[in-house]
């Protein structure tokens, strides 16, 4: 049993560098191939409009298809669009990663993927969301260096907002298109030297996060520093403050915490 344990460790290790699981953003590396992930994370901010704290619920579960092919799919519940906590929205995503080049303490990976959201909600906010905001698709591409203890990550996409009202004849009074672009870097603070799958890691991140809308010409630029504990090397708890550092939207909130927990079961299926 302890021999698989080890197994299951080194394969955490070589498919998922602890530096390079984002808080915010995706890496380009996928989870390992036959695991599943549940994931649980929470989000609180203050409502600008209606001036109460308010939070979103997301439970999800991954799935490492194979080495280049991962799925998700989510649920989220929340009040900031309601008075009360419900449902409003269900999402899926999936990602291929068909670049790897590897070397002995570095490795560049390229990924594309793609997002579709259902949602109850109508947003009469500038800024587009397929969190829970909006029913809306987005795609793009990812591309994730690792150096040593370094992960430095980017990703394009487009985000398409297919709420009611996209059709309307007239001005458009929310933006139902943008341009989305982040760039991410994780640094593993702890261990310092691995002699051990059961070590616990530190890790830290900053996050920088932007969107530009077309149909509406507003932006916003975030920074997000996070912090993350890797258990076993397969419990995963973040923590994150996400605050904008400019922009002209219209948004629910400029600033948010971020909160969540994630496990994995390695080799779950055949």
């Amino acid at each position: 049993m302890k021999q698989i344990l080890i197994v299951a460790g080194l394969l955490l290790s070589i498919y998922l560098p602890a530096q390079e699981l984002y808080v915010f953003t995706e890496p380009a590396s996928n989870m390992p191939a036959k695991s599943i992930g549940v994931k649980q994370s929470g989000k609180w901010l203050n409502n600008a409009m209606s001036g109460r704290t308010e939070s979103r619920h997301t439970s999800e579960i991954m799935f490492g298809v194979n080495k280049n092919l991962m799925v998700h799919a989510a649920v989220t519940l929340s009040d900031m669009y309601s008075k009360n906590v419900r449902v409003e929205s269900y999402r899926t995503y999936a990602k291929y990663r068909f670049l790897t080049i590897d070397g002995m303490y570095s490795h560049f990976r390229l990924a594309a993927f793609a997002e579709a959201s259902k949602s109850r909600n109508r947003s009469p906010y500038d800024e587009l969301s397929l969190e829970g905001d909006q029913s809306g698709v987005q795609a793009g591409i990812i591309a994730t260096q690792l150096l040593h203890k370094l992960a430095i990550s980017t990703t394009l996409s487009m985000t398409e907002s297919l709420q009611e009202g996209r059709n309307a004849p007239g001005p458009k009074l929310v933006p139902y298109r943008a341009f989305n672009y982040s760039l991410s870097a994780g640094y593993l603070l702890f261990p310092k030297k691995y002699t051990s799958y059961e070590q616990t890691n530190l890790n830290l991140y900053i996050e920088l996060l932007g969107q530009r809308t077309y149909d509406k010409k507003r932006y916003f630029v975030d920074l997000a520093p996070a912090a993350q504990l890797i258990f076993n090397s397969q419990a995963k708890l973040n923590l994150g403050y996400r605050f904008q550092l400019g922009g002209d939207m219209m948004r629910m909130a400029d600033k948010s915490w971020m909160l969540s927990f994630e496990w994995l079961f390695l080799n779950a299926f055949k």
